[in-house]
């Protein structure tokens, strides 16, 4: 069999990494031929990684999403090189089968099955630069001479909609000389309160934007440990029934043999005289020979 089975995309994970802090990646599978297709997802890195869903079925022509999320990290690799890998593994299964009738089975090569084995790379990204920081009277704040050329480049490109002073100094401007010192202090003490307010409401979006990112992250961790939890419950009571099965079993098995001791034991006793009956027909025989022969 030389066509494709699923179509993956993206063709590898892609982390943005911050140390103690949870990322996730969103991976597509398509399906491109008209048979159910069987998945399952490996990595050489179980306990760093978890995957939801790690196993599925896709229908034909159809396509599946499963998350991958890799947990909060101490330490961050050398050179940001990841050496983790994921494996896809999928093959051919029959009509109508469904997630819980996946086994490991069906993706053993020696069944003579085809198997579709695809490889996927883990690559760490850094995250974006904050801005620049400095102490102040013991408190982190923005240095001002950036903010006073990024407002500068703002003001000179047009992007922000701020409205001009009554007479902008030369420092902004740059094409008239300052008429009045006291003016042009004005204007930029104008401008630089503008530049506040804006910069005020971006961290505050960035901000909530974070905490829904943070909040989605620990959900989806939850849902993770959650799943695990469950797994795990439904193992031990698989066991729990089976050892329940086994003493039922034990217990018939000894019922049975108690019976058949008790039987046997019956079986002696009447099979021969009581001791009590031949200690009497003794003393009787005594007794009469005595009497016979004085």
């Amino acid at each position: 069999m030389t066509t494709e089975l699923l179509q993956i995309h993206p063709s590898e994970l892609r982390f943005v990494f911050e140390l103690k802090k949870q990322s996730s990646c969103l991976i597509q599978l398509g399906n491109k031929i008209d048979q159910y297709i069987a998945f399952k997802v490996k990595t050489t890195s179980p306990k760093k990684y978890c995957v939801r869903p790690n196993i599925g079925v896709i229908k034909p022509n159809e396509k599946c999403d499963f998350t991958v999320t890799m947990q909060a990290q101490r330490t961050a690799p050398p050179d940001m090189n990841c050496k983790d890998k994921f494996l896809i593994i999928s093959t051919v299964v029959p009509f109508g089968i469904t997630e819980d009738d996946i086994t490991s089975d069906m993706f053993a090569k020696d069944t003579g099955k085809y198997i579709e084995e695809k490889k996927l790379k883990v690559v760490l990204i850094s995250p974006p630069s904050s801005p620049v920081l400095l102490p102040v009277n013991g408190d982190v704040k923005q240095d001002q001479s950036n903010q006073i050329n990024g407002l500068k480049d703002r003001v000179l490109s047009g992007i922000e909609n701020i409205p001009p002073p009554l007479r902008v100094s030369a420092e902004v401007k740059g094409l008239e000389p300052a008429l009045d010192t006291r003016e042009d202090k004005t204007d930029v003490d104008f401008v630089l309160s503008h530049a506040e307010n804006v910069g005020d409401m971006n961290p505050a979006k960035d901000d909530v934007q974070l905490n829904l990112a943070k909040g989605c992250e620990e959900l989806e961790s939850r849902l993770c440990m959650m799943d695990s939890k469950l797994r795990e419950a439904e193992v031990t009571m698989m066991k729990l029934n089976e050892e329940k099965r086994a003493n039922i079993k034990e217990k018939d098995l000894l019922k049975n043999e108690l019976e058949v001791l008790k039987r046997k034991r019956n079986a002696k006793v009447q099979a021969g005289f009581p001791l009590l009956f031949v200690c009497m027909v003794a003393m009787v025989g005594v007794a009469v020979g005595y009497y016979l022969h004085p």
